[in-house]
């Protein structure tokens, strides 16, 4: 498999599955680390390369950690109030580290890395790193992958069994020696290795930048702080009152409006974006529509496939002659700006550019497709 398809199939993974839950986020990152630190227990296999879980466990203890200190709500499913499967388990080792002399997340790891964990709390720590392993195992292992190979373990693949987890010693190579192994896709690895780190953020453009500017700043700045600033965005989802006044006005003249997806008359209506907000940050007057809650709900984040789009066409050009007719310098400006560029103004013309820019989201960049079905 070539490094473009391996990349691709990896923004597909990241897109289409990483936003139903944070175990899978967990994984690639934890995998990516691993990888990146070029662990010695790394085993390369004919076109497979074989890890310890263990060591994913090591990073998901110290992932989660501060989030449960922190007191940061987690939730398991995108939507849903499920708790984290090893929460409880946490709350002991947390108890344990936070009390006033024991240091924290640092003493824990010492205790991991250099000595060994405190009789104190072995029992608990078996028993969280038990919940843990098979929430992996189970899990993301199990679902990571499903849109590109349409199988269980399609990419993460359990291998070799779990020892018996009681030891004499509690630590790093008892957690690596008690938890069996994984394995990935060497072409999987390779991207990994090569580009891990970009893709987890470590090492993004953004994530350098904060950091040279906080390193250069005289004054108290935390890499938190200078990172939620730069990522903020002069658009927000909430600026779309002409567009909500332009159909209220069509809605009181008609007395209707028909979703632009299901082509039925509502006479209560979301505005959608054609390309969805959370993808680009885009509140055009040709990127609104109505569109019956239900289906607005349904469409979600998900990108209009290019052959579904053709058969709204003609709903979505009424919608842009009549907004072309309310606002046309804003609409002509907007469109040109955001589908047209240097090319002669033509709704036909953007309509071929949106479709393009539909099938790069969902082939090149690994969106979600959607169709509306009845």
């Amino acid at each position: 498999m070539s490094l473009e398809v391996t990349l691709k199939n990896i923004a597909r993974i990241i897109e289409r599955e990483s936003k139903t839950s944070t175990y899978k986020f967990a994984l690639l990152r934890a995998t990516i680390d691993v990888i990146a630190e070029n662990s010695p227990f790394i085993q390369v296999i004919g076109d497979r390369v074989y890890m310890p879980v263990g060591a994913v466990v090591e990073k998901w203890i110290f992932y989660y950690y501060p989030i449960f200190r922190d007191g940061i709500q987690s939730t398991q499913i995108h939507g849903k109030n499920v708790r984290l499967a090893f929460e409880d388990e946490f709350d002991p080792i947390l108890k344990f580290y936070e009390e006033s002399d024991r240091l924290g997340i640092s003493r824990f790891y010492i205790d991991l890395h250099h000595d060994e964990i405190p009789f104190q709390i072995e029992a608990a720590f078996i028993k969280l790193v038990k919940k843990l392993r098979d929430t992996i195992k189970k899990n993301p292992m199990y679902y990571i992958g499903s849109s590109v190979t349409g199988e269980p373990y399609g990419i993460f693949r359990k291998e070799s069994g779990v020892s018996r987890l009681q030891a004499d010693r509690l630590n790093f190579q008892w957690l690596i020696e008690a938890n069996g192994t994984f394995s990935i896709p060497k072409d999987y690895y390779e991207a990994f290795r090569t580009l891990g780190s970009f893709i987890s953020g470590q090492d993004s453009i953004v994530t350098k930048w904060a950091v040279f500017s906080v390193n250069t700043k005289t004054v108290d700045l935390t890499h938190e702080r200078v990172l939620s600033t730069m990522l903020s965005s002069p658009v927000t989802d909430r600026d779309v009152s002409l567009s909500k006044r332009l159909y209220s006005e069509l809605h009181s003249k008609q007395g209707h409006v028909y979703c632009v997806w299901s082509g039925t008359k509502v006479s209560k209506y979301d505005l959608d974006h054609v390309l969805p907000f959370a993808v680009w940050r885009n509140n055009d007057l040709w990127n609104l529509m109505p569109a019956k809650a239900s289906v607005n709900g349904n469409k979600s984040d998900k990108i209009p496939e290019p052959e579904f789009l053709e058969t709204r066409k003609e709903l979505i050009f009424d919608y842009w002659n009549e907004l072309q007719r309310a606002e046309g310098s804003r609409f002509d400006r907007e469109m040109r700006t955001s589908l047209l560029g240097t090319k002669d103004f033509s709704l036909e013309t953007a309509f071929s550019r949106l479709k393009e820019n539909c099938d790069y989201l969902i082939n090149t960049r690994g969106f979600e497709p959607w169709s509306y079905r009845a």
